[in-house]
């Protein structure tokens, strides 16, 4: 099927029917038999004739067809159509759901649940629907992947694209079209036979009138040949319309032949008119009813009720009930064309709506913001606009084509500028690709190198080149990563190692380092003062003469000296003597023959220190001439002299340390 062929129901068909199909009880209920009718037989034949009674025999294809409008005729075409196929009730049945708005996946799921609960004969019209809004959607869907095919570099006729969800679409078809031909090979058949059936009837309707028996007998093998008629089942549809008028015609040889008996005739025509004033109320009812699809069904068989199953009435009758019955059938088909045409206005708006998203689509389509950030956002955009497209509901039949050709070419321009922008991405991405290949066969060919003063440099650089080199496709990302890391670690672990092994001796160093500190933090003092500096000092010693330890672990010399000060604190000695002790054990820390900038900043810092002290004295000294008429008892006076005193003992220890620092440059 073209593509065409798949949008000309893309929007489904006008009438949206309802779910409600089944005749009322009351309307199932109007053709009854009649007790009366069937004790005719015991009526003796009548031989008398009356013209005037003649003259009003009702002419059986009832003269009320005479006056049949255009709305009685769709109704009569519709009672056809159910004379051939008396399952036509069950597919009203069938809820007709949007499929427009369904995706793909969605439609073959609604496929699905079609074949499996409804009668394969009943859903024809919703299969071919499904099917070509199926067909549409999967075309788009080509399309758009044929694009993406030949954007990367494919050859138009290369390309080939199938997924699961056609394929179980496809299964589903030939499943649908196998049992819809068996169904209409095993209905022609029937239909073949209840043909046969309905021409006997009207054989033995004919062989009536040369009976020679009791009126009332003829009368009730008439009654049940009519029985047998109205349950003979459908027949092909060009034959109903034949067999129908010669069955009506010989009915009314027998209705002529019936003249004869006045009272068998008159009480038909009671029979009649009864079920015809029943069948009247029943359709003005339905005039009332809101649901106009409902009533216009169940109209449909009150109408065949009446031109089937029910004979003439008296002349006087006939015109008054044929135009009660028409009134009511012009009601009810009048409110069906004006919810028709709410509808068309309602399609309408839908083809605003949808216009406005085709415009849309077409603006984000032309904008020209070109980053792969901004491709992202009008991707979503994109998609949001589709549902909303296809959420829109139907719109007028005649613009459906259109309508639709419009928004695929819209889509397309969309999908064209997105695949020419993503071409250029990967056309750089495969550039990007071949120069990390690049860094990965340098990483590679020098991985196992031992001249780590020349390699170092180079592997650090590649390592940084790397960085700087953009995306690649993501295929590749992973893999080509992972070569470049290994070979990189690889250089790297080997260069640790060799260097470990030639530092080994700064190793053991630290190891010992590091037990010297763990004995330091567990010494317990004795109460002997000059015994425990004596330790401290013969551990200050050792630390010095264990030697250097690895650059990155030269922290742990910064922990030792400040264990060794938390332990001076804890001495039980002069202050001042122990500060000078702890500030002994902190030269040999900044001793360093080749290297004197500690020992610098230490110098300074107590210049820096002592001139602070000095100043702090001065101002101290000063403060006393404000005092100079206070007594010398006076308690802020004596706190003065008191501070005074203190900072310039401190000074004295600082001088004692510059004293030391200056004989360390000796």
């Amino acid at each position: 099927m073209s593509e065409n062929d798949n949008l000309l129901d893309a929007e489904g068909t006008k009438e949206v029917e309802s779910t409600e199909t089944t005749p009322t009880n009351e309307t199932a209920k109007i053709v009854e038999t009649e007790s009366e009718i069937e004790s005719a037989s015991d009526i003796s034949e009548s031989t008398e004739e009356v013209k005037s009674e003649e003259e009003e025999a009702e002419t059986p294809a009832d003269s009320e067809d005479d006056s049949k409008d255009d709305h009685v005729e769709e109704i009569e075409a519709s009672n056809a159509e159910d004379a051939e196929d008396e399952s036509n009730a069950e597919r009203h049945e069938v809820e007709e759901k949007d499929y427009h708005a369904m995706s793909i996946t969605e439609l073959v799921t609604e496929f699905n649940r079609l074949l499996k609960l409804h009668k394969v004969q009943t859903i024809s019209k919703n299969i071919n629907d499904i099917k070509s809004e199926f067909n549409a959607k999967y075309s788009e869907l080509l399309d758009e992947k044929k694009e993406e095919f030949i954007a990367d570099g494919g050859v138009e006729m290369d390309f080939y694209y199938s997924n699961d969800t056609k394929k179980q679409f496809n299964s589903l078809y030939k499943e649908y079209k196998q049992s819809i031909n068996a169904y209409y090979k095993e209905r022609e058949q029937n239909l073949k036979l209840n043909l046969d059936n309905r021409l006997q009837i009207i054989e033995d309707i004919k062989g009536l009138l040369s009976v020679e028996e009791n009126m009332g007998t003829t009368y009730k093998n008439f009654k049940e040949l009519q029985e047998k008629w109205r349950n003979a089942g459908p027949i092909p549809r060009d034959k109903y319309n034949n067999a129908w008028n010669t069955y009506h015609h010989h009915v009314e040889r027998f209705y002529d032949f019936l003249h004869l008996n006045n009272d068998l005739r008159d009480m038909d025509f009671k029979h009649n008119y009864d079920q015809k004033l029943k069948i009247i109320e029943r359709a003005e009812e339905l005039a009332q009813d809101e649901n106009t699809n409902r009533s216009f069904r169940e109209l449909q068989v009150l109408h065949k009720l009446w031109k089937e199953e029910l004979g003439p009435v008296g002349k006087e009758h006939r015109e008054t009930i044929w135009e009660r019955f028409s009134n009511a059938t012009k009601a009810i088909h009048d409110k069906r064309q004006a919810y028709y045409a709410d509808m068309d206005k309602a399609h309408e708006k839908n083809l605003e709506r949808k216009e406005e998203i085709i415009a849309q689509i077409s603006a984000i389509a032309e904008d020209k913001n070109n980053s792969h950030s901004a491709w992202q956002k009008k991707i979503k955009e994109i998609e949001a606009l589709r549902d909303a497209f296809f959420k829109a509901g139907k719109v007028p039949i005649k613009v459906n084509e259109a309508t639709w050709a419009k928004f695929k070419e819209a889509v397309r321009t969309f999908n064209r500028g997105k695949n020419s922008f993503y071409k250029d991405l990967k056309k750089d991405q495969y550039e990007n690709l071949k120069k990390k290949k690049e860094l990965i066969q340098v990483a590679e060919d020098n991985k196992d190198s031992d001249d780590y003063k020349t390699v170092t440099p180079l592997m650090k650089k590649i390592q940084n080149e790397w960085k700087k080199i953009g995306h690649v496709p993501r295929r590749d990302s992973d893999k080509i990563w992972k070569q470049f890391k290994n070979a990189c670690n690889h250089y790297f672990d080997r260069m640790h190692a060799a260097r470990k092994a030639e530092d080994q001796h700064l190793f053991d160093a630290f190891d010992k380092k590091v037990k010297l500190l763990d004995d330091l933090k567990a010494m317990k003092l004795t109460e002997d003062p000059k015994a425990d500096i004596e330790i401290l000092k013969s551990k200050i010693s050792e630390w010095k003469a264990i030697g250097h330890v690895p650059q990155s672990k030269r922290y742990i010399d910064g922990k030792f000296y400040k264990a060794i000060d938390d332990t001076f604190d804890k001495l039980k000695m002069d202050k001042t003597k122990l500060e000078m002790i702890k500030f002994d054990s902190k030269l040999e820390n900044l001793a360093n023959p080749d290297d004197t900038r500690l020992l610098d900043n230490e110098y300074n810092f107590i210049k820096k220190r002592m001139s602070e002290i000095k100043s702090e004295i001065n101002q101290l000294e000063n403060n006393l001439q404000f005092f100079s008429n206070v007594k010398a008892d006076n308690p802020l006076v004596k706190d003065v002299h008191k501070n005074i005193a203190n900072h310039k003992n401190e000074l004295d220890t600082w001088k004692a340390k510059l004293t030391k620092v200056k004989g360390m440059y000796k």
